[in-house]
């Protein structure tokens, strides 16, 4: 699919489009329109062949998206493909336990009642997101997106960027940005060095049926391996991100499916009846990695190309997402005042505005996952009783519930209401 872009051309270089975007997938796609929404112009190159990009199958991957993502897709014009298909997130539980304790609750309730602006968040499945967004790019005559094709080479000249493909083809624009994953060739080839660390945690995950209605609560149970996240999703359905430790985690995955739920029982619980599987089963490691640089001549990286944490406060689509729209909005009104939106400065407010913000979840998952992922009886004491504090302070709980909602700090235009 390659939708004609008009050319730009800025200091005398003609370019093939204003922004070159490594990477098709949700990031990738969401700043292209985020960007023709400011007038730029993008392509967009992603090693994915189309057709497994449009496919409808469930494969259990969903997404947990924040109120403030939620609004950036609605201000995208994305919401109303996805309504039907997106369940909202009413209320949050959080455990402290172990195998066996996941039908008891012990620890924190988060009710969207205690906010005005709604549900908390909504989950939205991997087949539906992608589809929507391959639909308003194919729409949009200020993207073009080359499918089943790679970046080979960049290079960055005074008057933009250069890319060339396996195929042997040219691309040129103003500016380069990396949305292309944790393994990041942009950055790499940039020169871009990142800083992380494994967990030691692998995390299976699926979706699953149950018998009984979940009423749009999410559960976070911690238990000493790793977090489970239960996460509702449309009709008797849940998706799951469940972290073991390597090892055992790859046993489980060897197991047939029958075991692989004989296995999962215990720390699932009966409070949701009898369960099976709903999809596909994938894995994936845990571990935080973050560039050391967001920023070079030319270039930015966004998404988990900047940024990769753990997954126990399901904020990694939604940190890509607030990227995506800081970005915009520094390019929005760099572009109204006539500065070049690839200059030094314009992505310096870019990178300054996102590295703290970014800084301060990464270092709350990691403090969040060492602390709980534990059987430590000092440890378990002071979680449960901070959880009981929270649970007493209508004030903090509503801070939290905001916080899960995307709604505090500084929020990019795309995300405000």
């Amino acid at each position: 699919m390659d939708n004609p872009a008009p050319r730009a051309i800025v200091r005398g270089m003609e370019h093939d489009s204003d922004i070159l975007i490594a990477g098709g997938g949700l990031n990738g796609l969401t700043l292209a329109l985020a960007a023709a929404q400011a007038g730029l112009s993008s392509t967009v190159v992603d090693a994915l062949p189309e057709a497994a990009a449009r496919a409808t199958n469930f494969d259990g991957r969903a997404y947990a998206l924040a109120l403030a993502s939620q609004r950036m897709l609605a201000r995208l014009g994305l919401w109303e493909a996805l309504r039907a298909d997106a369940q909202p997130m009413l209320d949050i539980k959080v455990t402290d336990g172990r195998v066996g304790d996941s039908a008891v609750f012990l620890g924190l309730h988060f009710d969207h009642a205690e906010i005005e602006e709604g549900p908390m968040g909504f989950m939205v499945e991997d087949r539906y997101l992608r589809r929507a967004l391959l639909s308003a790019v194919e729409a949009e005559a200020r993207v073009t997106l080359l499918s089943g094709t790679r970046i080979a080479g960049q290079e960055v000249l005074p008057q933009g960027a250069t890319v060339t493909l396996e195929d042997g083809r040219g691309l040129s624009a103003r500016v380069l940005i990396g949305a292309d994953g944790r393994s990041s060739g942009t950055a790499q080839r940039a020169g871009i060095t990142r800083t992380g660390w494994g967990y030691g945690q692998t995390a299976l995950v699926c979706a699953i049926a149950h018998e009984l209605p979940h009423n749009g609560v999410a559960h976070q149970f911690f238990m000493p391996p790793g977090p489970l996240a239960i996460l509702p999703l449309t009709g008797n359905r849940s998706s799951i991100v469940w972290s073991e430790r390597e090892g055992f985690a790859q046993e489980i995955n060897a197991l047939s499916d029958e075991k692989y739920l004989q296995v999962l029982r215990p720390r699932f619980g009966d409070f949701l009846g009898e369960i099976s599987l709903a999809g596909e089963r994938f894995t994936y490691p845990l571990g935080l990695t973050l560039a050391n640089s967001w920023t070079a001549d030319r270039l930015a990286l966004v998404g988990d190309a900047a940024h990769g944490m753990h997954p126990i406060a399901g904020q990694g689509l939604n940190a890509g997402l607030r990227d995506i729209a800081a970005l915009a909005h520094v390019w929005h009104h760099a572009a109204r005042r006539g500065e070049d939106i690839a200059s030094p400065q314009v992505l310096g407010r870019y990178a300054e505005w996102r590295r703290f913000d970014t800084a301060t979840l990464a270092a709350g998952t990691d403090l969040f996952n060492r602390l709980y992922s534990n059987d430590n009886p000092l440890l378990r004491m002071g979680r449960d009783l901070g959880m009981a504090a929270v649970n007493r302070l209508p004030g903090l709980r509503r801070a939290f519930i905001r916080e899960a909602a995307g709604l505090n700090g500084d929020l990019p235009d795309l995300m405000r209401a």
